[in-house]
């Protein structure tokens, strides 16, 4: 009998179209899921992976709306009152599950109290503990009331959403110093970096705000420490224009010195070496600091005050040619004029004048970002 059925079994697998032209069988299609799949979102946090899905999620906020075997009333503001599930509340805060122990045994139905806050406020929170949603509108009219009750009763992960919304077009000039305020109660330090961030940015503004005069009376220490704060922000930023405009000047006179180099070596446009022959088609030249020095040599070639201190100008290219030796290394081989003459004379200076010219040449290599001067080299190289 097996004989037999393996031998149909041969003669049905000769007959198969697909077998007779070399191609495998496709493979049967895996079985379908046993319930239909509503549209999921993937969570992965602490090594476990879950999946919600939109049904789940309205399933959680038609048993918080429809308060279906609640047994916990909340009494609001203005005598507003909600209906609640203690187990949920419980798992979802320790701070009511404490309070629920203490209502515990109070009659058939328990009741807590959350005061201070608007009842819709409270009926979102209530709302974000069964299912973590919330509507757009409603966090943004209620982010702050939110936060408050976030902290209150421990729920970080709606903490974590209350401060990014907040951080992300909620905060304005007129409500800073109210934020800023309760992030510090709140223990919410990225918050209120960003908030003492925008204080010290807009400090005149934020300064005629109610808020602000509000706290100025509430906490003056506060007030103080902002103060202290916008002052040191303030010479900070002073220090720090001040470090710019200084590094500009440096960067010059290192531009300068180029320009110094290149007219000696090279020559540029009308003017250089005496033993250089100028081009009518000469290419631009690449030195910024070029045409300003060209008339500054021009008038120190021509001018009859040229002694140092007789003229103001010639004084200015006096030292930039004592500049020029303090920088340069090989002032024998160097073409720039009187090179190694203020080599010789810096021999006879005094120490405070040779330490205050040491201090510049180190600021003016350091604003360039290098560690030696390159002038002795270029100021060679045309031999």
């Amino acid at each position: 009998m097996t004989q037999k059925l393996m031998g149909n079994m041969d003669r049905v697998s000769e007959e198969s179209p697909l077998l007779a032209n070399g191609v495998p069988p496709a493979a049967p299609p895996l079985p379908s899921p046993a319930t239909t799949s509503y549209p999921q979102k993937g969570l992965v946090g602490d090594g476990k992976c879950c999946s919600v899905s939109v049904a789940t999620r309205d399933l959680w906020d038609q048993l918080f709306d429809n308060a279906y075997g609640a047994d916990l009333r909340i009494n609001t503001d203005n005598a507003g009152i909600l209906y609640a599930h203690a187990s949920i509340l419980g798992l979802s805060s320790p701070v009511m599950k404490g309070m629920l122990k203490q209502t515990r045994g109070c009659g058939r139905r328990q009741a807590i109290s959350i005061r201070g806050v608007p009842h819709d406020a409270v009926r979102v929170f209530i709302r974000f503990l069964y299912s973590s949603c919330y509507e757009q509108e409603e966090m943004e009219e209620f982010a702050v009331p939110l936060l408050m009750l976030s902290h209150a009763y421990v729920i970080p992960h709606l903490k974590r959403v209350c401060v990014q919304h907040l951080e992300h077009g909620l905060l304005t000039i007129d409500n800073v110093t109210d934020i800023f305020q309760l992030a510090l109660l709140c223990d919410a330090p990225r918050l209120s970096l960003i908030c003492h961030r925008m204080i010290l940015k807009n400090f005149k503004a934020v300064a005629d705000t109610e808020g602000w005069k509000a706290m100025k009376k509430s906490h003056p220490i506060l007030e103080k420490e902002i103060l202290e704060s916008f002052s040191e922000a303030q010479t900070r930023q002073k220090q720090r224009v001040r470090r710019l405009n200084e590094r500009k000047i440096y960067l010059q006179l290192y531009e300068a010195m180029e320009a110094l180099v290149h007219i000696c070596r090279d020559g540029c446009r009308t003017i250089g070496p005496h033993d250089k022959v100028f081009k009518e088609d000469q290419a631009p030249c690449r030195y910024e600091a070029c045409k300003g020095l060209e008339l500054l040599v021009r008038h120190f070639a021509g001018c009859k005050l040229r002694v140092p201190g007789g003229c103001i100008h010639c004084k200015r290219m006096w030292q930039l040619l004592e500049l020029h030796s303090r920088l340069c290394a090989d002032s024998d081989m160097c073409r720039v004029p009187v090179c190694r003459n203020f080599k010789d004379r810096m021999k006879k200076q005094s120490k405070k004048d040779e330490m205050r010219w040491r201090i510049l040449v180190r600021k003016i290599l350091r604003a360039k970002g290098i560690g030696r001067s390159p002038f002795c080299y270029t100021a060679i190289s045309g031999f």
